[in-house]
């Protein structure tokens, strides 16, 4: 036994924890958990915990359906929302098969093969995201949505509901070991976000899926919803997760170079061209559902075309204002991604692409001065920028065809992906919407 594990069962025992949640993903990113007992705690270190994996979105079929969840360690943390008496912990699970081979579904283990290649170049990956997503006071689908506020960008609240809720979410964040580097109202009436610090990749989506789980569980002990749906309102902004992207080599960061344009290496043009290059094919992933289009392609300020530019907020890829002596700084900002992608596979695809760009060298275009969404269509064709996917059944479409994705998420995830997103489009398309009813009824 190793000594982290010695820390988490000495640990367990002197604070008295009587319930240690197992949490991993299914595919989409839904968070799954068991709850062991501490006796249990030592045989699910050696030996894991076995489970029905047929019962898991995309994992496996009825005649295979043996899995083994097998807890992480270094992930060990007290859950603050469950008391300070007989409490209760949480880590996340690597999923392996009943002959310990790391299973082909688990889409944690996509993000540790990706990293596995990226570390093999010699580098490390950074993420820093901005989670954004609505209060409002009750769950609602058979009415308006009532936003907790009115409020708008920046604004203080005084005693606002949103402020109270998100010193609670933070503070409970920080607890656990989770660093907070900014939040603020976002745009949107009840719509606020809260910055994780920059942290390895693998260790951020760990972080978000644990972030998503606070936030829900302080909103139920405010008596409030709180949703990462990527557009809840028709007429306000959609919640993104803008994510600022970096790689080291060692101390290093390997995206700054002294005295070049914006302070950027060759080795992070070639990772933002390949991020450009492979943008529709990624775009299923980081932009997962029928509603993420509503987002990318509703306005108010979401990235719906392949360009980049330096502090273009209009841009999809964007290089933030480089502060003079901070080499460690340097990075470059992804801001398709939606707050209800599945984190693993999101950052997968994203390190995928910006490799596959160093490795063939790919050239990064001309940056885009110009507000992108201004710009008319012939405009944007004479400057070479593409659209994104507009719909999910033209993100999958063009992700059904890509080496790039297929070879980062696996055959199984990649296929069964695929499956589930086509699934939901065609459900999605036989709907009789009531914007059909109001238009049409009345005429017709």
């Amino acid at each position: 036994m190793d000594r982290q594990q010695e820390f988490v069962l000495r640990t367990v025992e002197e604070r008295d924890i009587r319930f240690i949640r197992l949490w991993f993903t299914d595919v989409l990113g839904v968070l799954k958990s068991v709850a062991v007992a501490p006796a249990e705690l030592e045989s699910a270190f050696s030996e894991g915990i076995g489970f029905d994996g047929s019962s898991i979105q995309g994992y496996t079929r009825v005649f295979e359906s043996d899995m083994i969840a097998k807890p992480d360690p270094t992930t060990f943390q007290i859950l603050p929302w469950r008391g300070e008496t007989h409490g209760t912990a949480r880590m996340f699970c690597d999923i392996l098969t009943p002959d310990g081979e790391p299973s082909l579904a688990d889409t944690r283990n996509v993000l540790k093969r990706t990293l596995a290649k990226a570390s093999d170049k010699g580098f490390t990956f950074y993420t820093h995201p901005e989670v954004e997503f609505y209060l409002f006071e009750a769950l609602r689908t058979d009415g308006p949505l009532v936003p907790v506020d009115q409020a708008g960008y920046f604004d203080h609240v005084a005693r606002g509901s949103a402020h109270d809720f998100r010193r609670a979410a933070i503070t409970m964040l920080e607890s656990m070991g989770i660093s907070v580097e900014f939040s603020h109202h976002e745009a949107g009436p009840g719509q606020n976000e809260i910055d994780l610090r920059y942290a390895d990749a693998l260790t951020t989506a760990d972080n978000l899926m644990t972030f998503r789980t606070v936030v829900k569980e302080v909103a139920l002990e405010q008596g409030v919803f709180a949703s990462f749906m990527p557009k809840p309102l028709a007429d306000q902004p959609g919640s993104g997760m803008h994510s600022h992207l970096s790689l080291f080599e060692g101390d290093r960061n390997a995206f700054h170079e002294p005295g070049a344009q914006f302070e950027l290496s060759k080795t992070a043009r070639h990772f933002m061209a390949g991020l450009l290059h492979h943008a529709a094919e990624i775009t299923a992933v980081t932009n997962q559902y029928v509603n993420s289009y509503k987002r990318l392609w509703g306005g108010q300020e979401a990235p719906s075309f392949v360009c980049w530019g330096h502090n273009n907020r209009s841009a999809l890829v964007r290089v933030p204002m480089y502060k003079p002596g901070k080499g460690v700084s340097s990075r470059v900002e992804f801001r398709a991604v939606d707050s209800a992608a599945n984190p693993y596979l999101a950052y997968a695809v994203l390190l995928a692409a910006g490799l596959a760009g160093i490795e063939n060298e790919y050239e990064l275009p001309d940056p885009t001065e110009d507000v992108v969404w201004d710009l008319t269509p012939s405009e944007r064709k004479a400057l070479g920028i593409r659209p994104l996917p507009q719909s999910l059944s033209e993100a999958i479409e063009i992700m059904e065809s890509s080496e790039l994705v297929a070879e980062t998420l696996g055959e199984h995830v990649f296929d069964y992906f695929l499956k589930n997103k086509k699934r939901e489009w065609d459900d999605y398309r036989a709907q009789v919407t009531p914007f059909e009813l109001k238009r049409f009824l009345p005429v017709l």
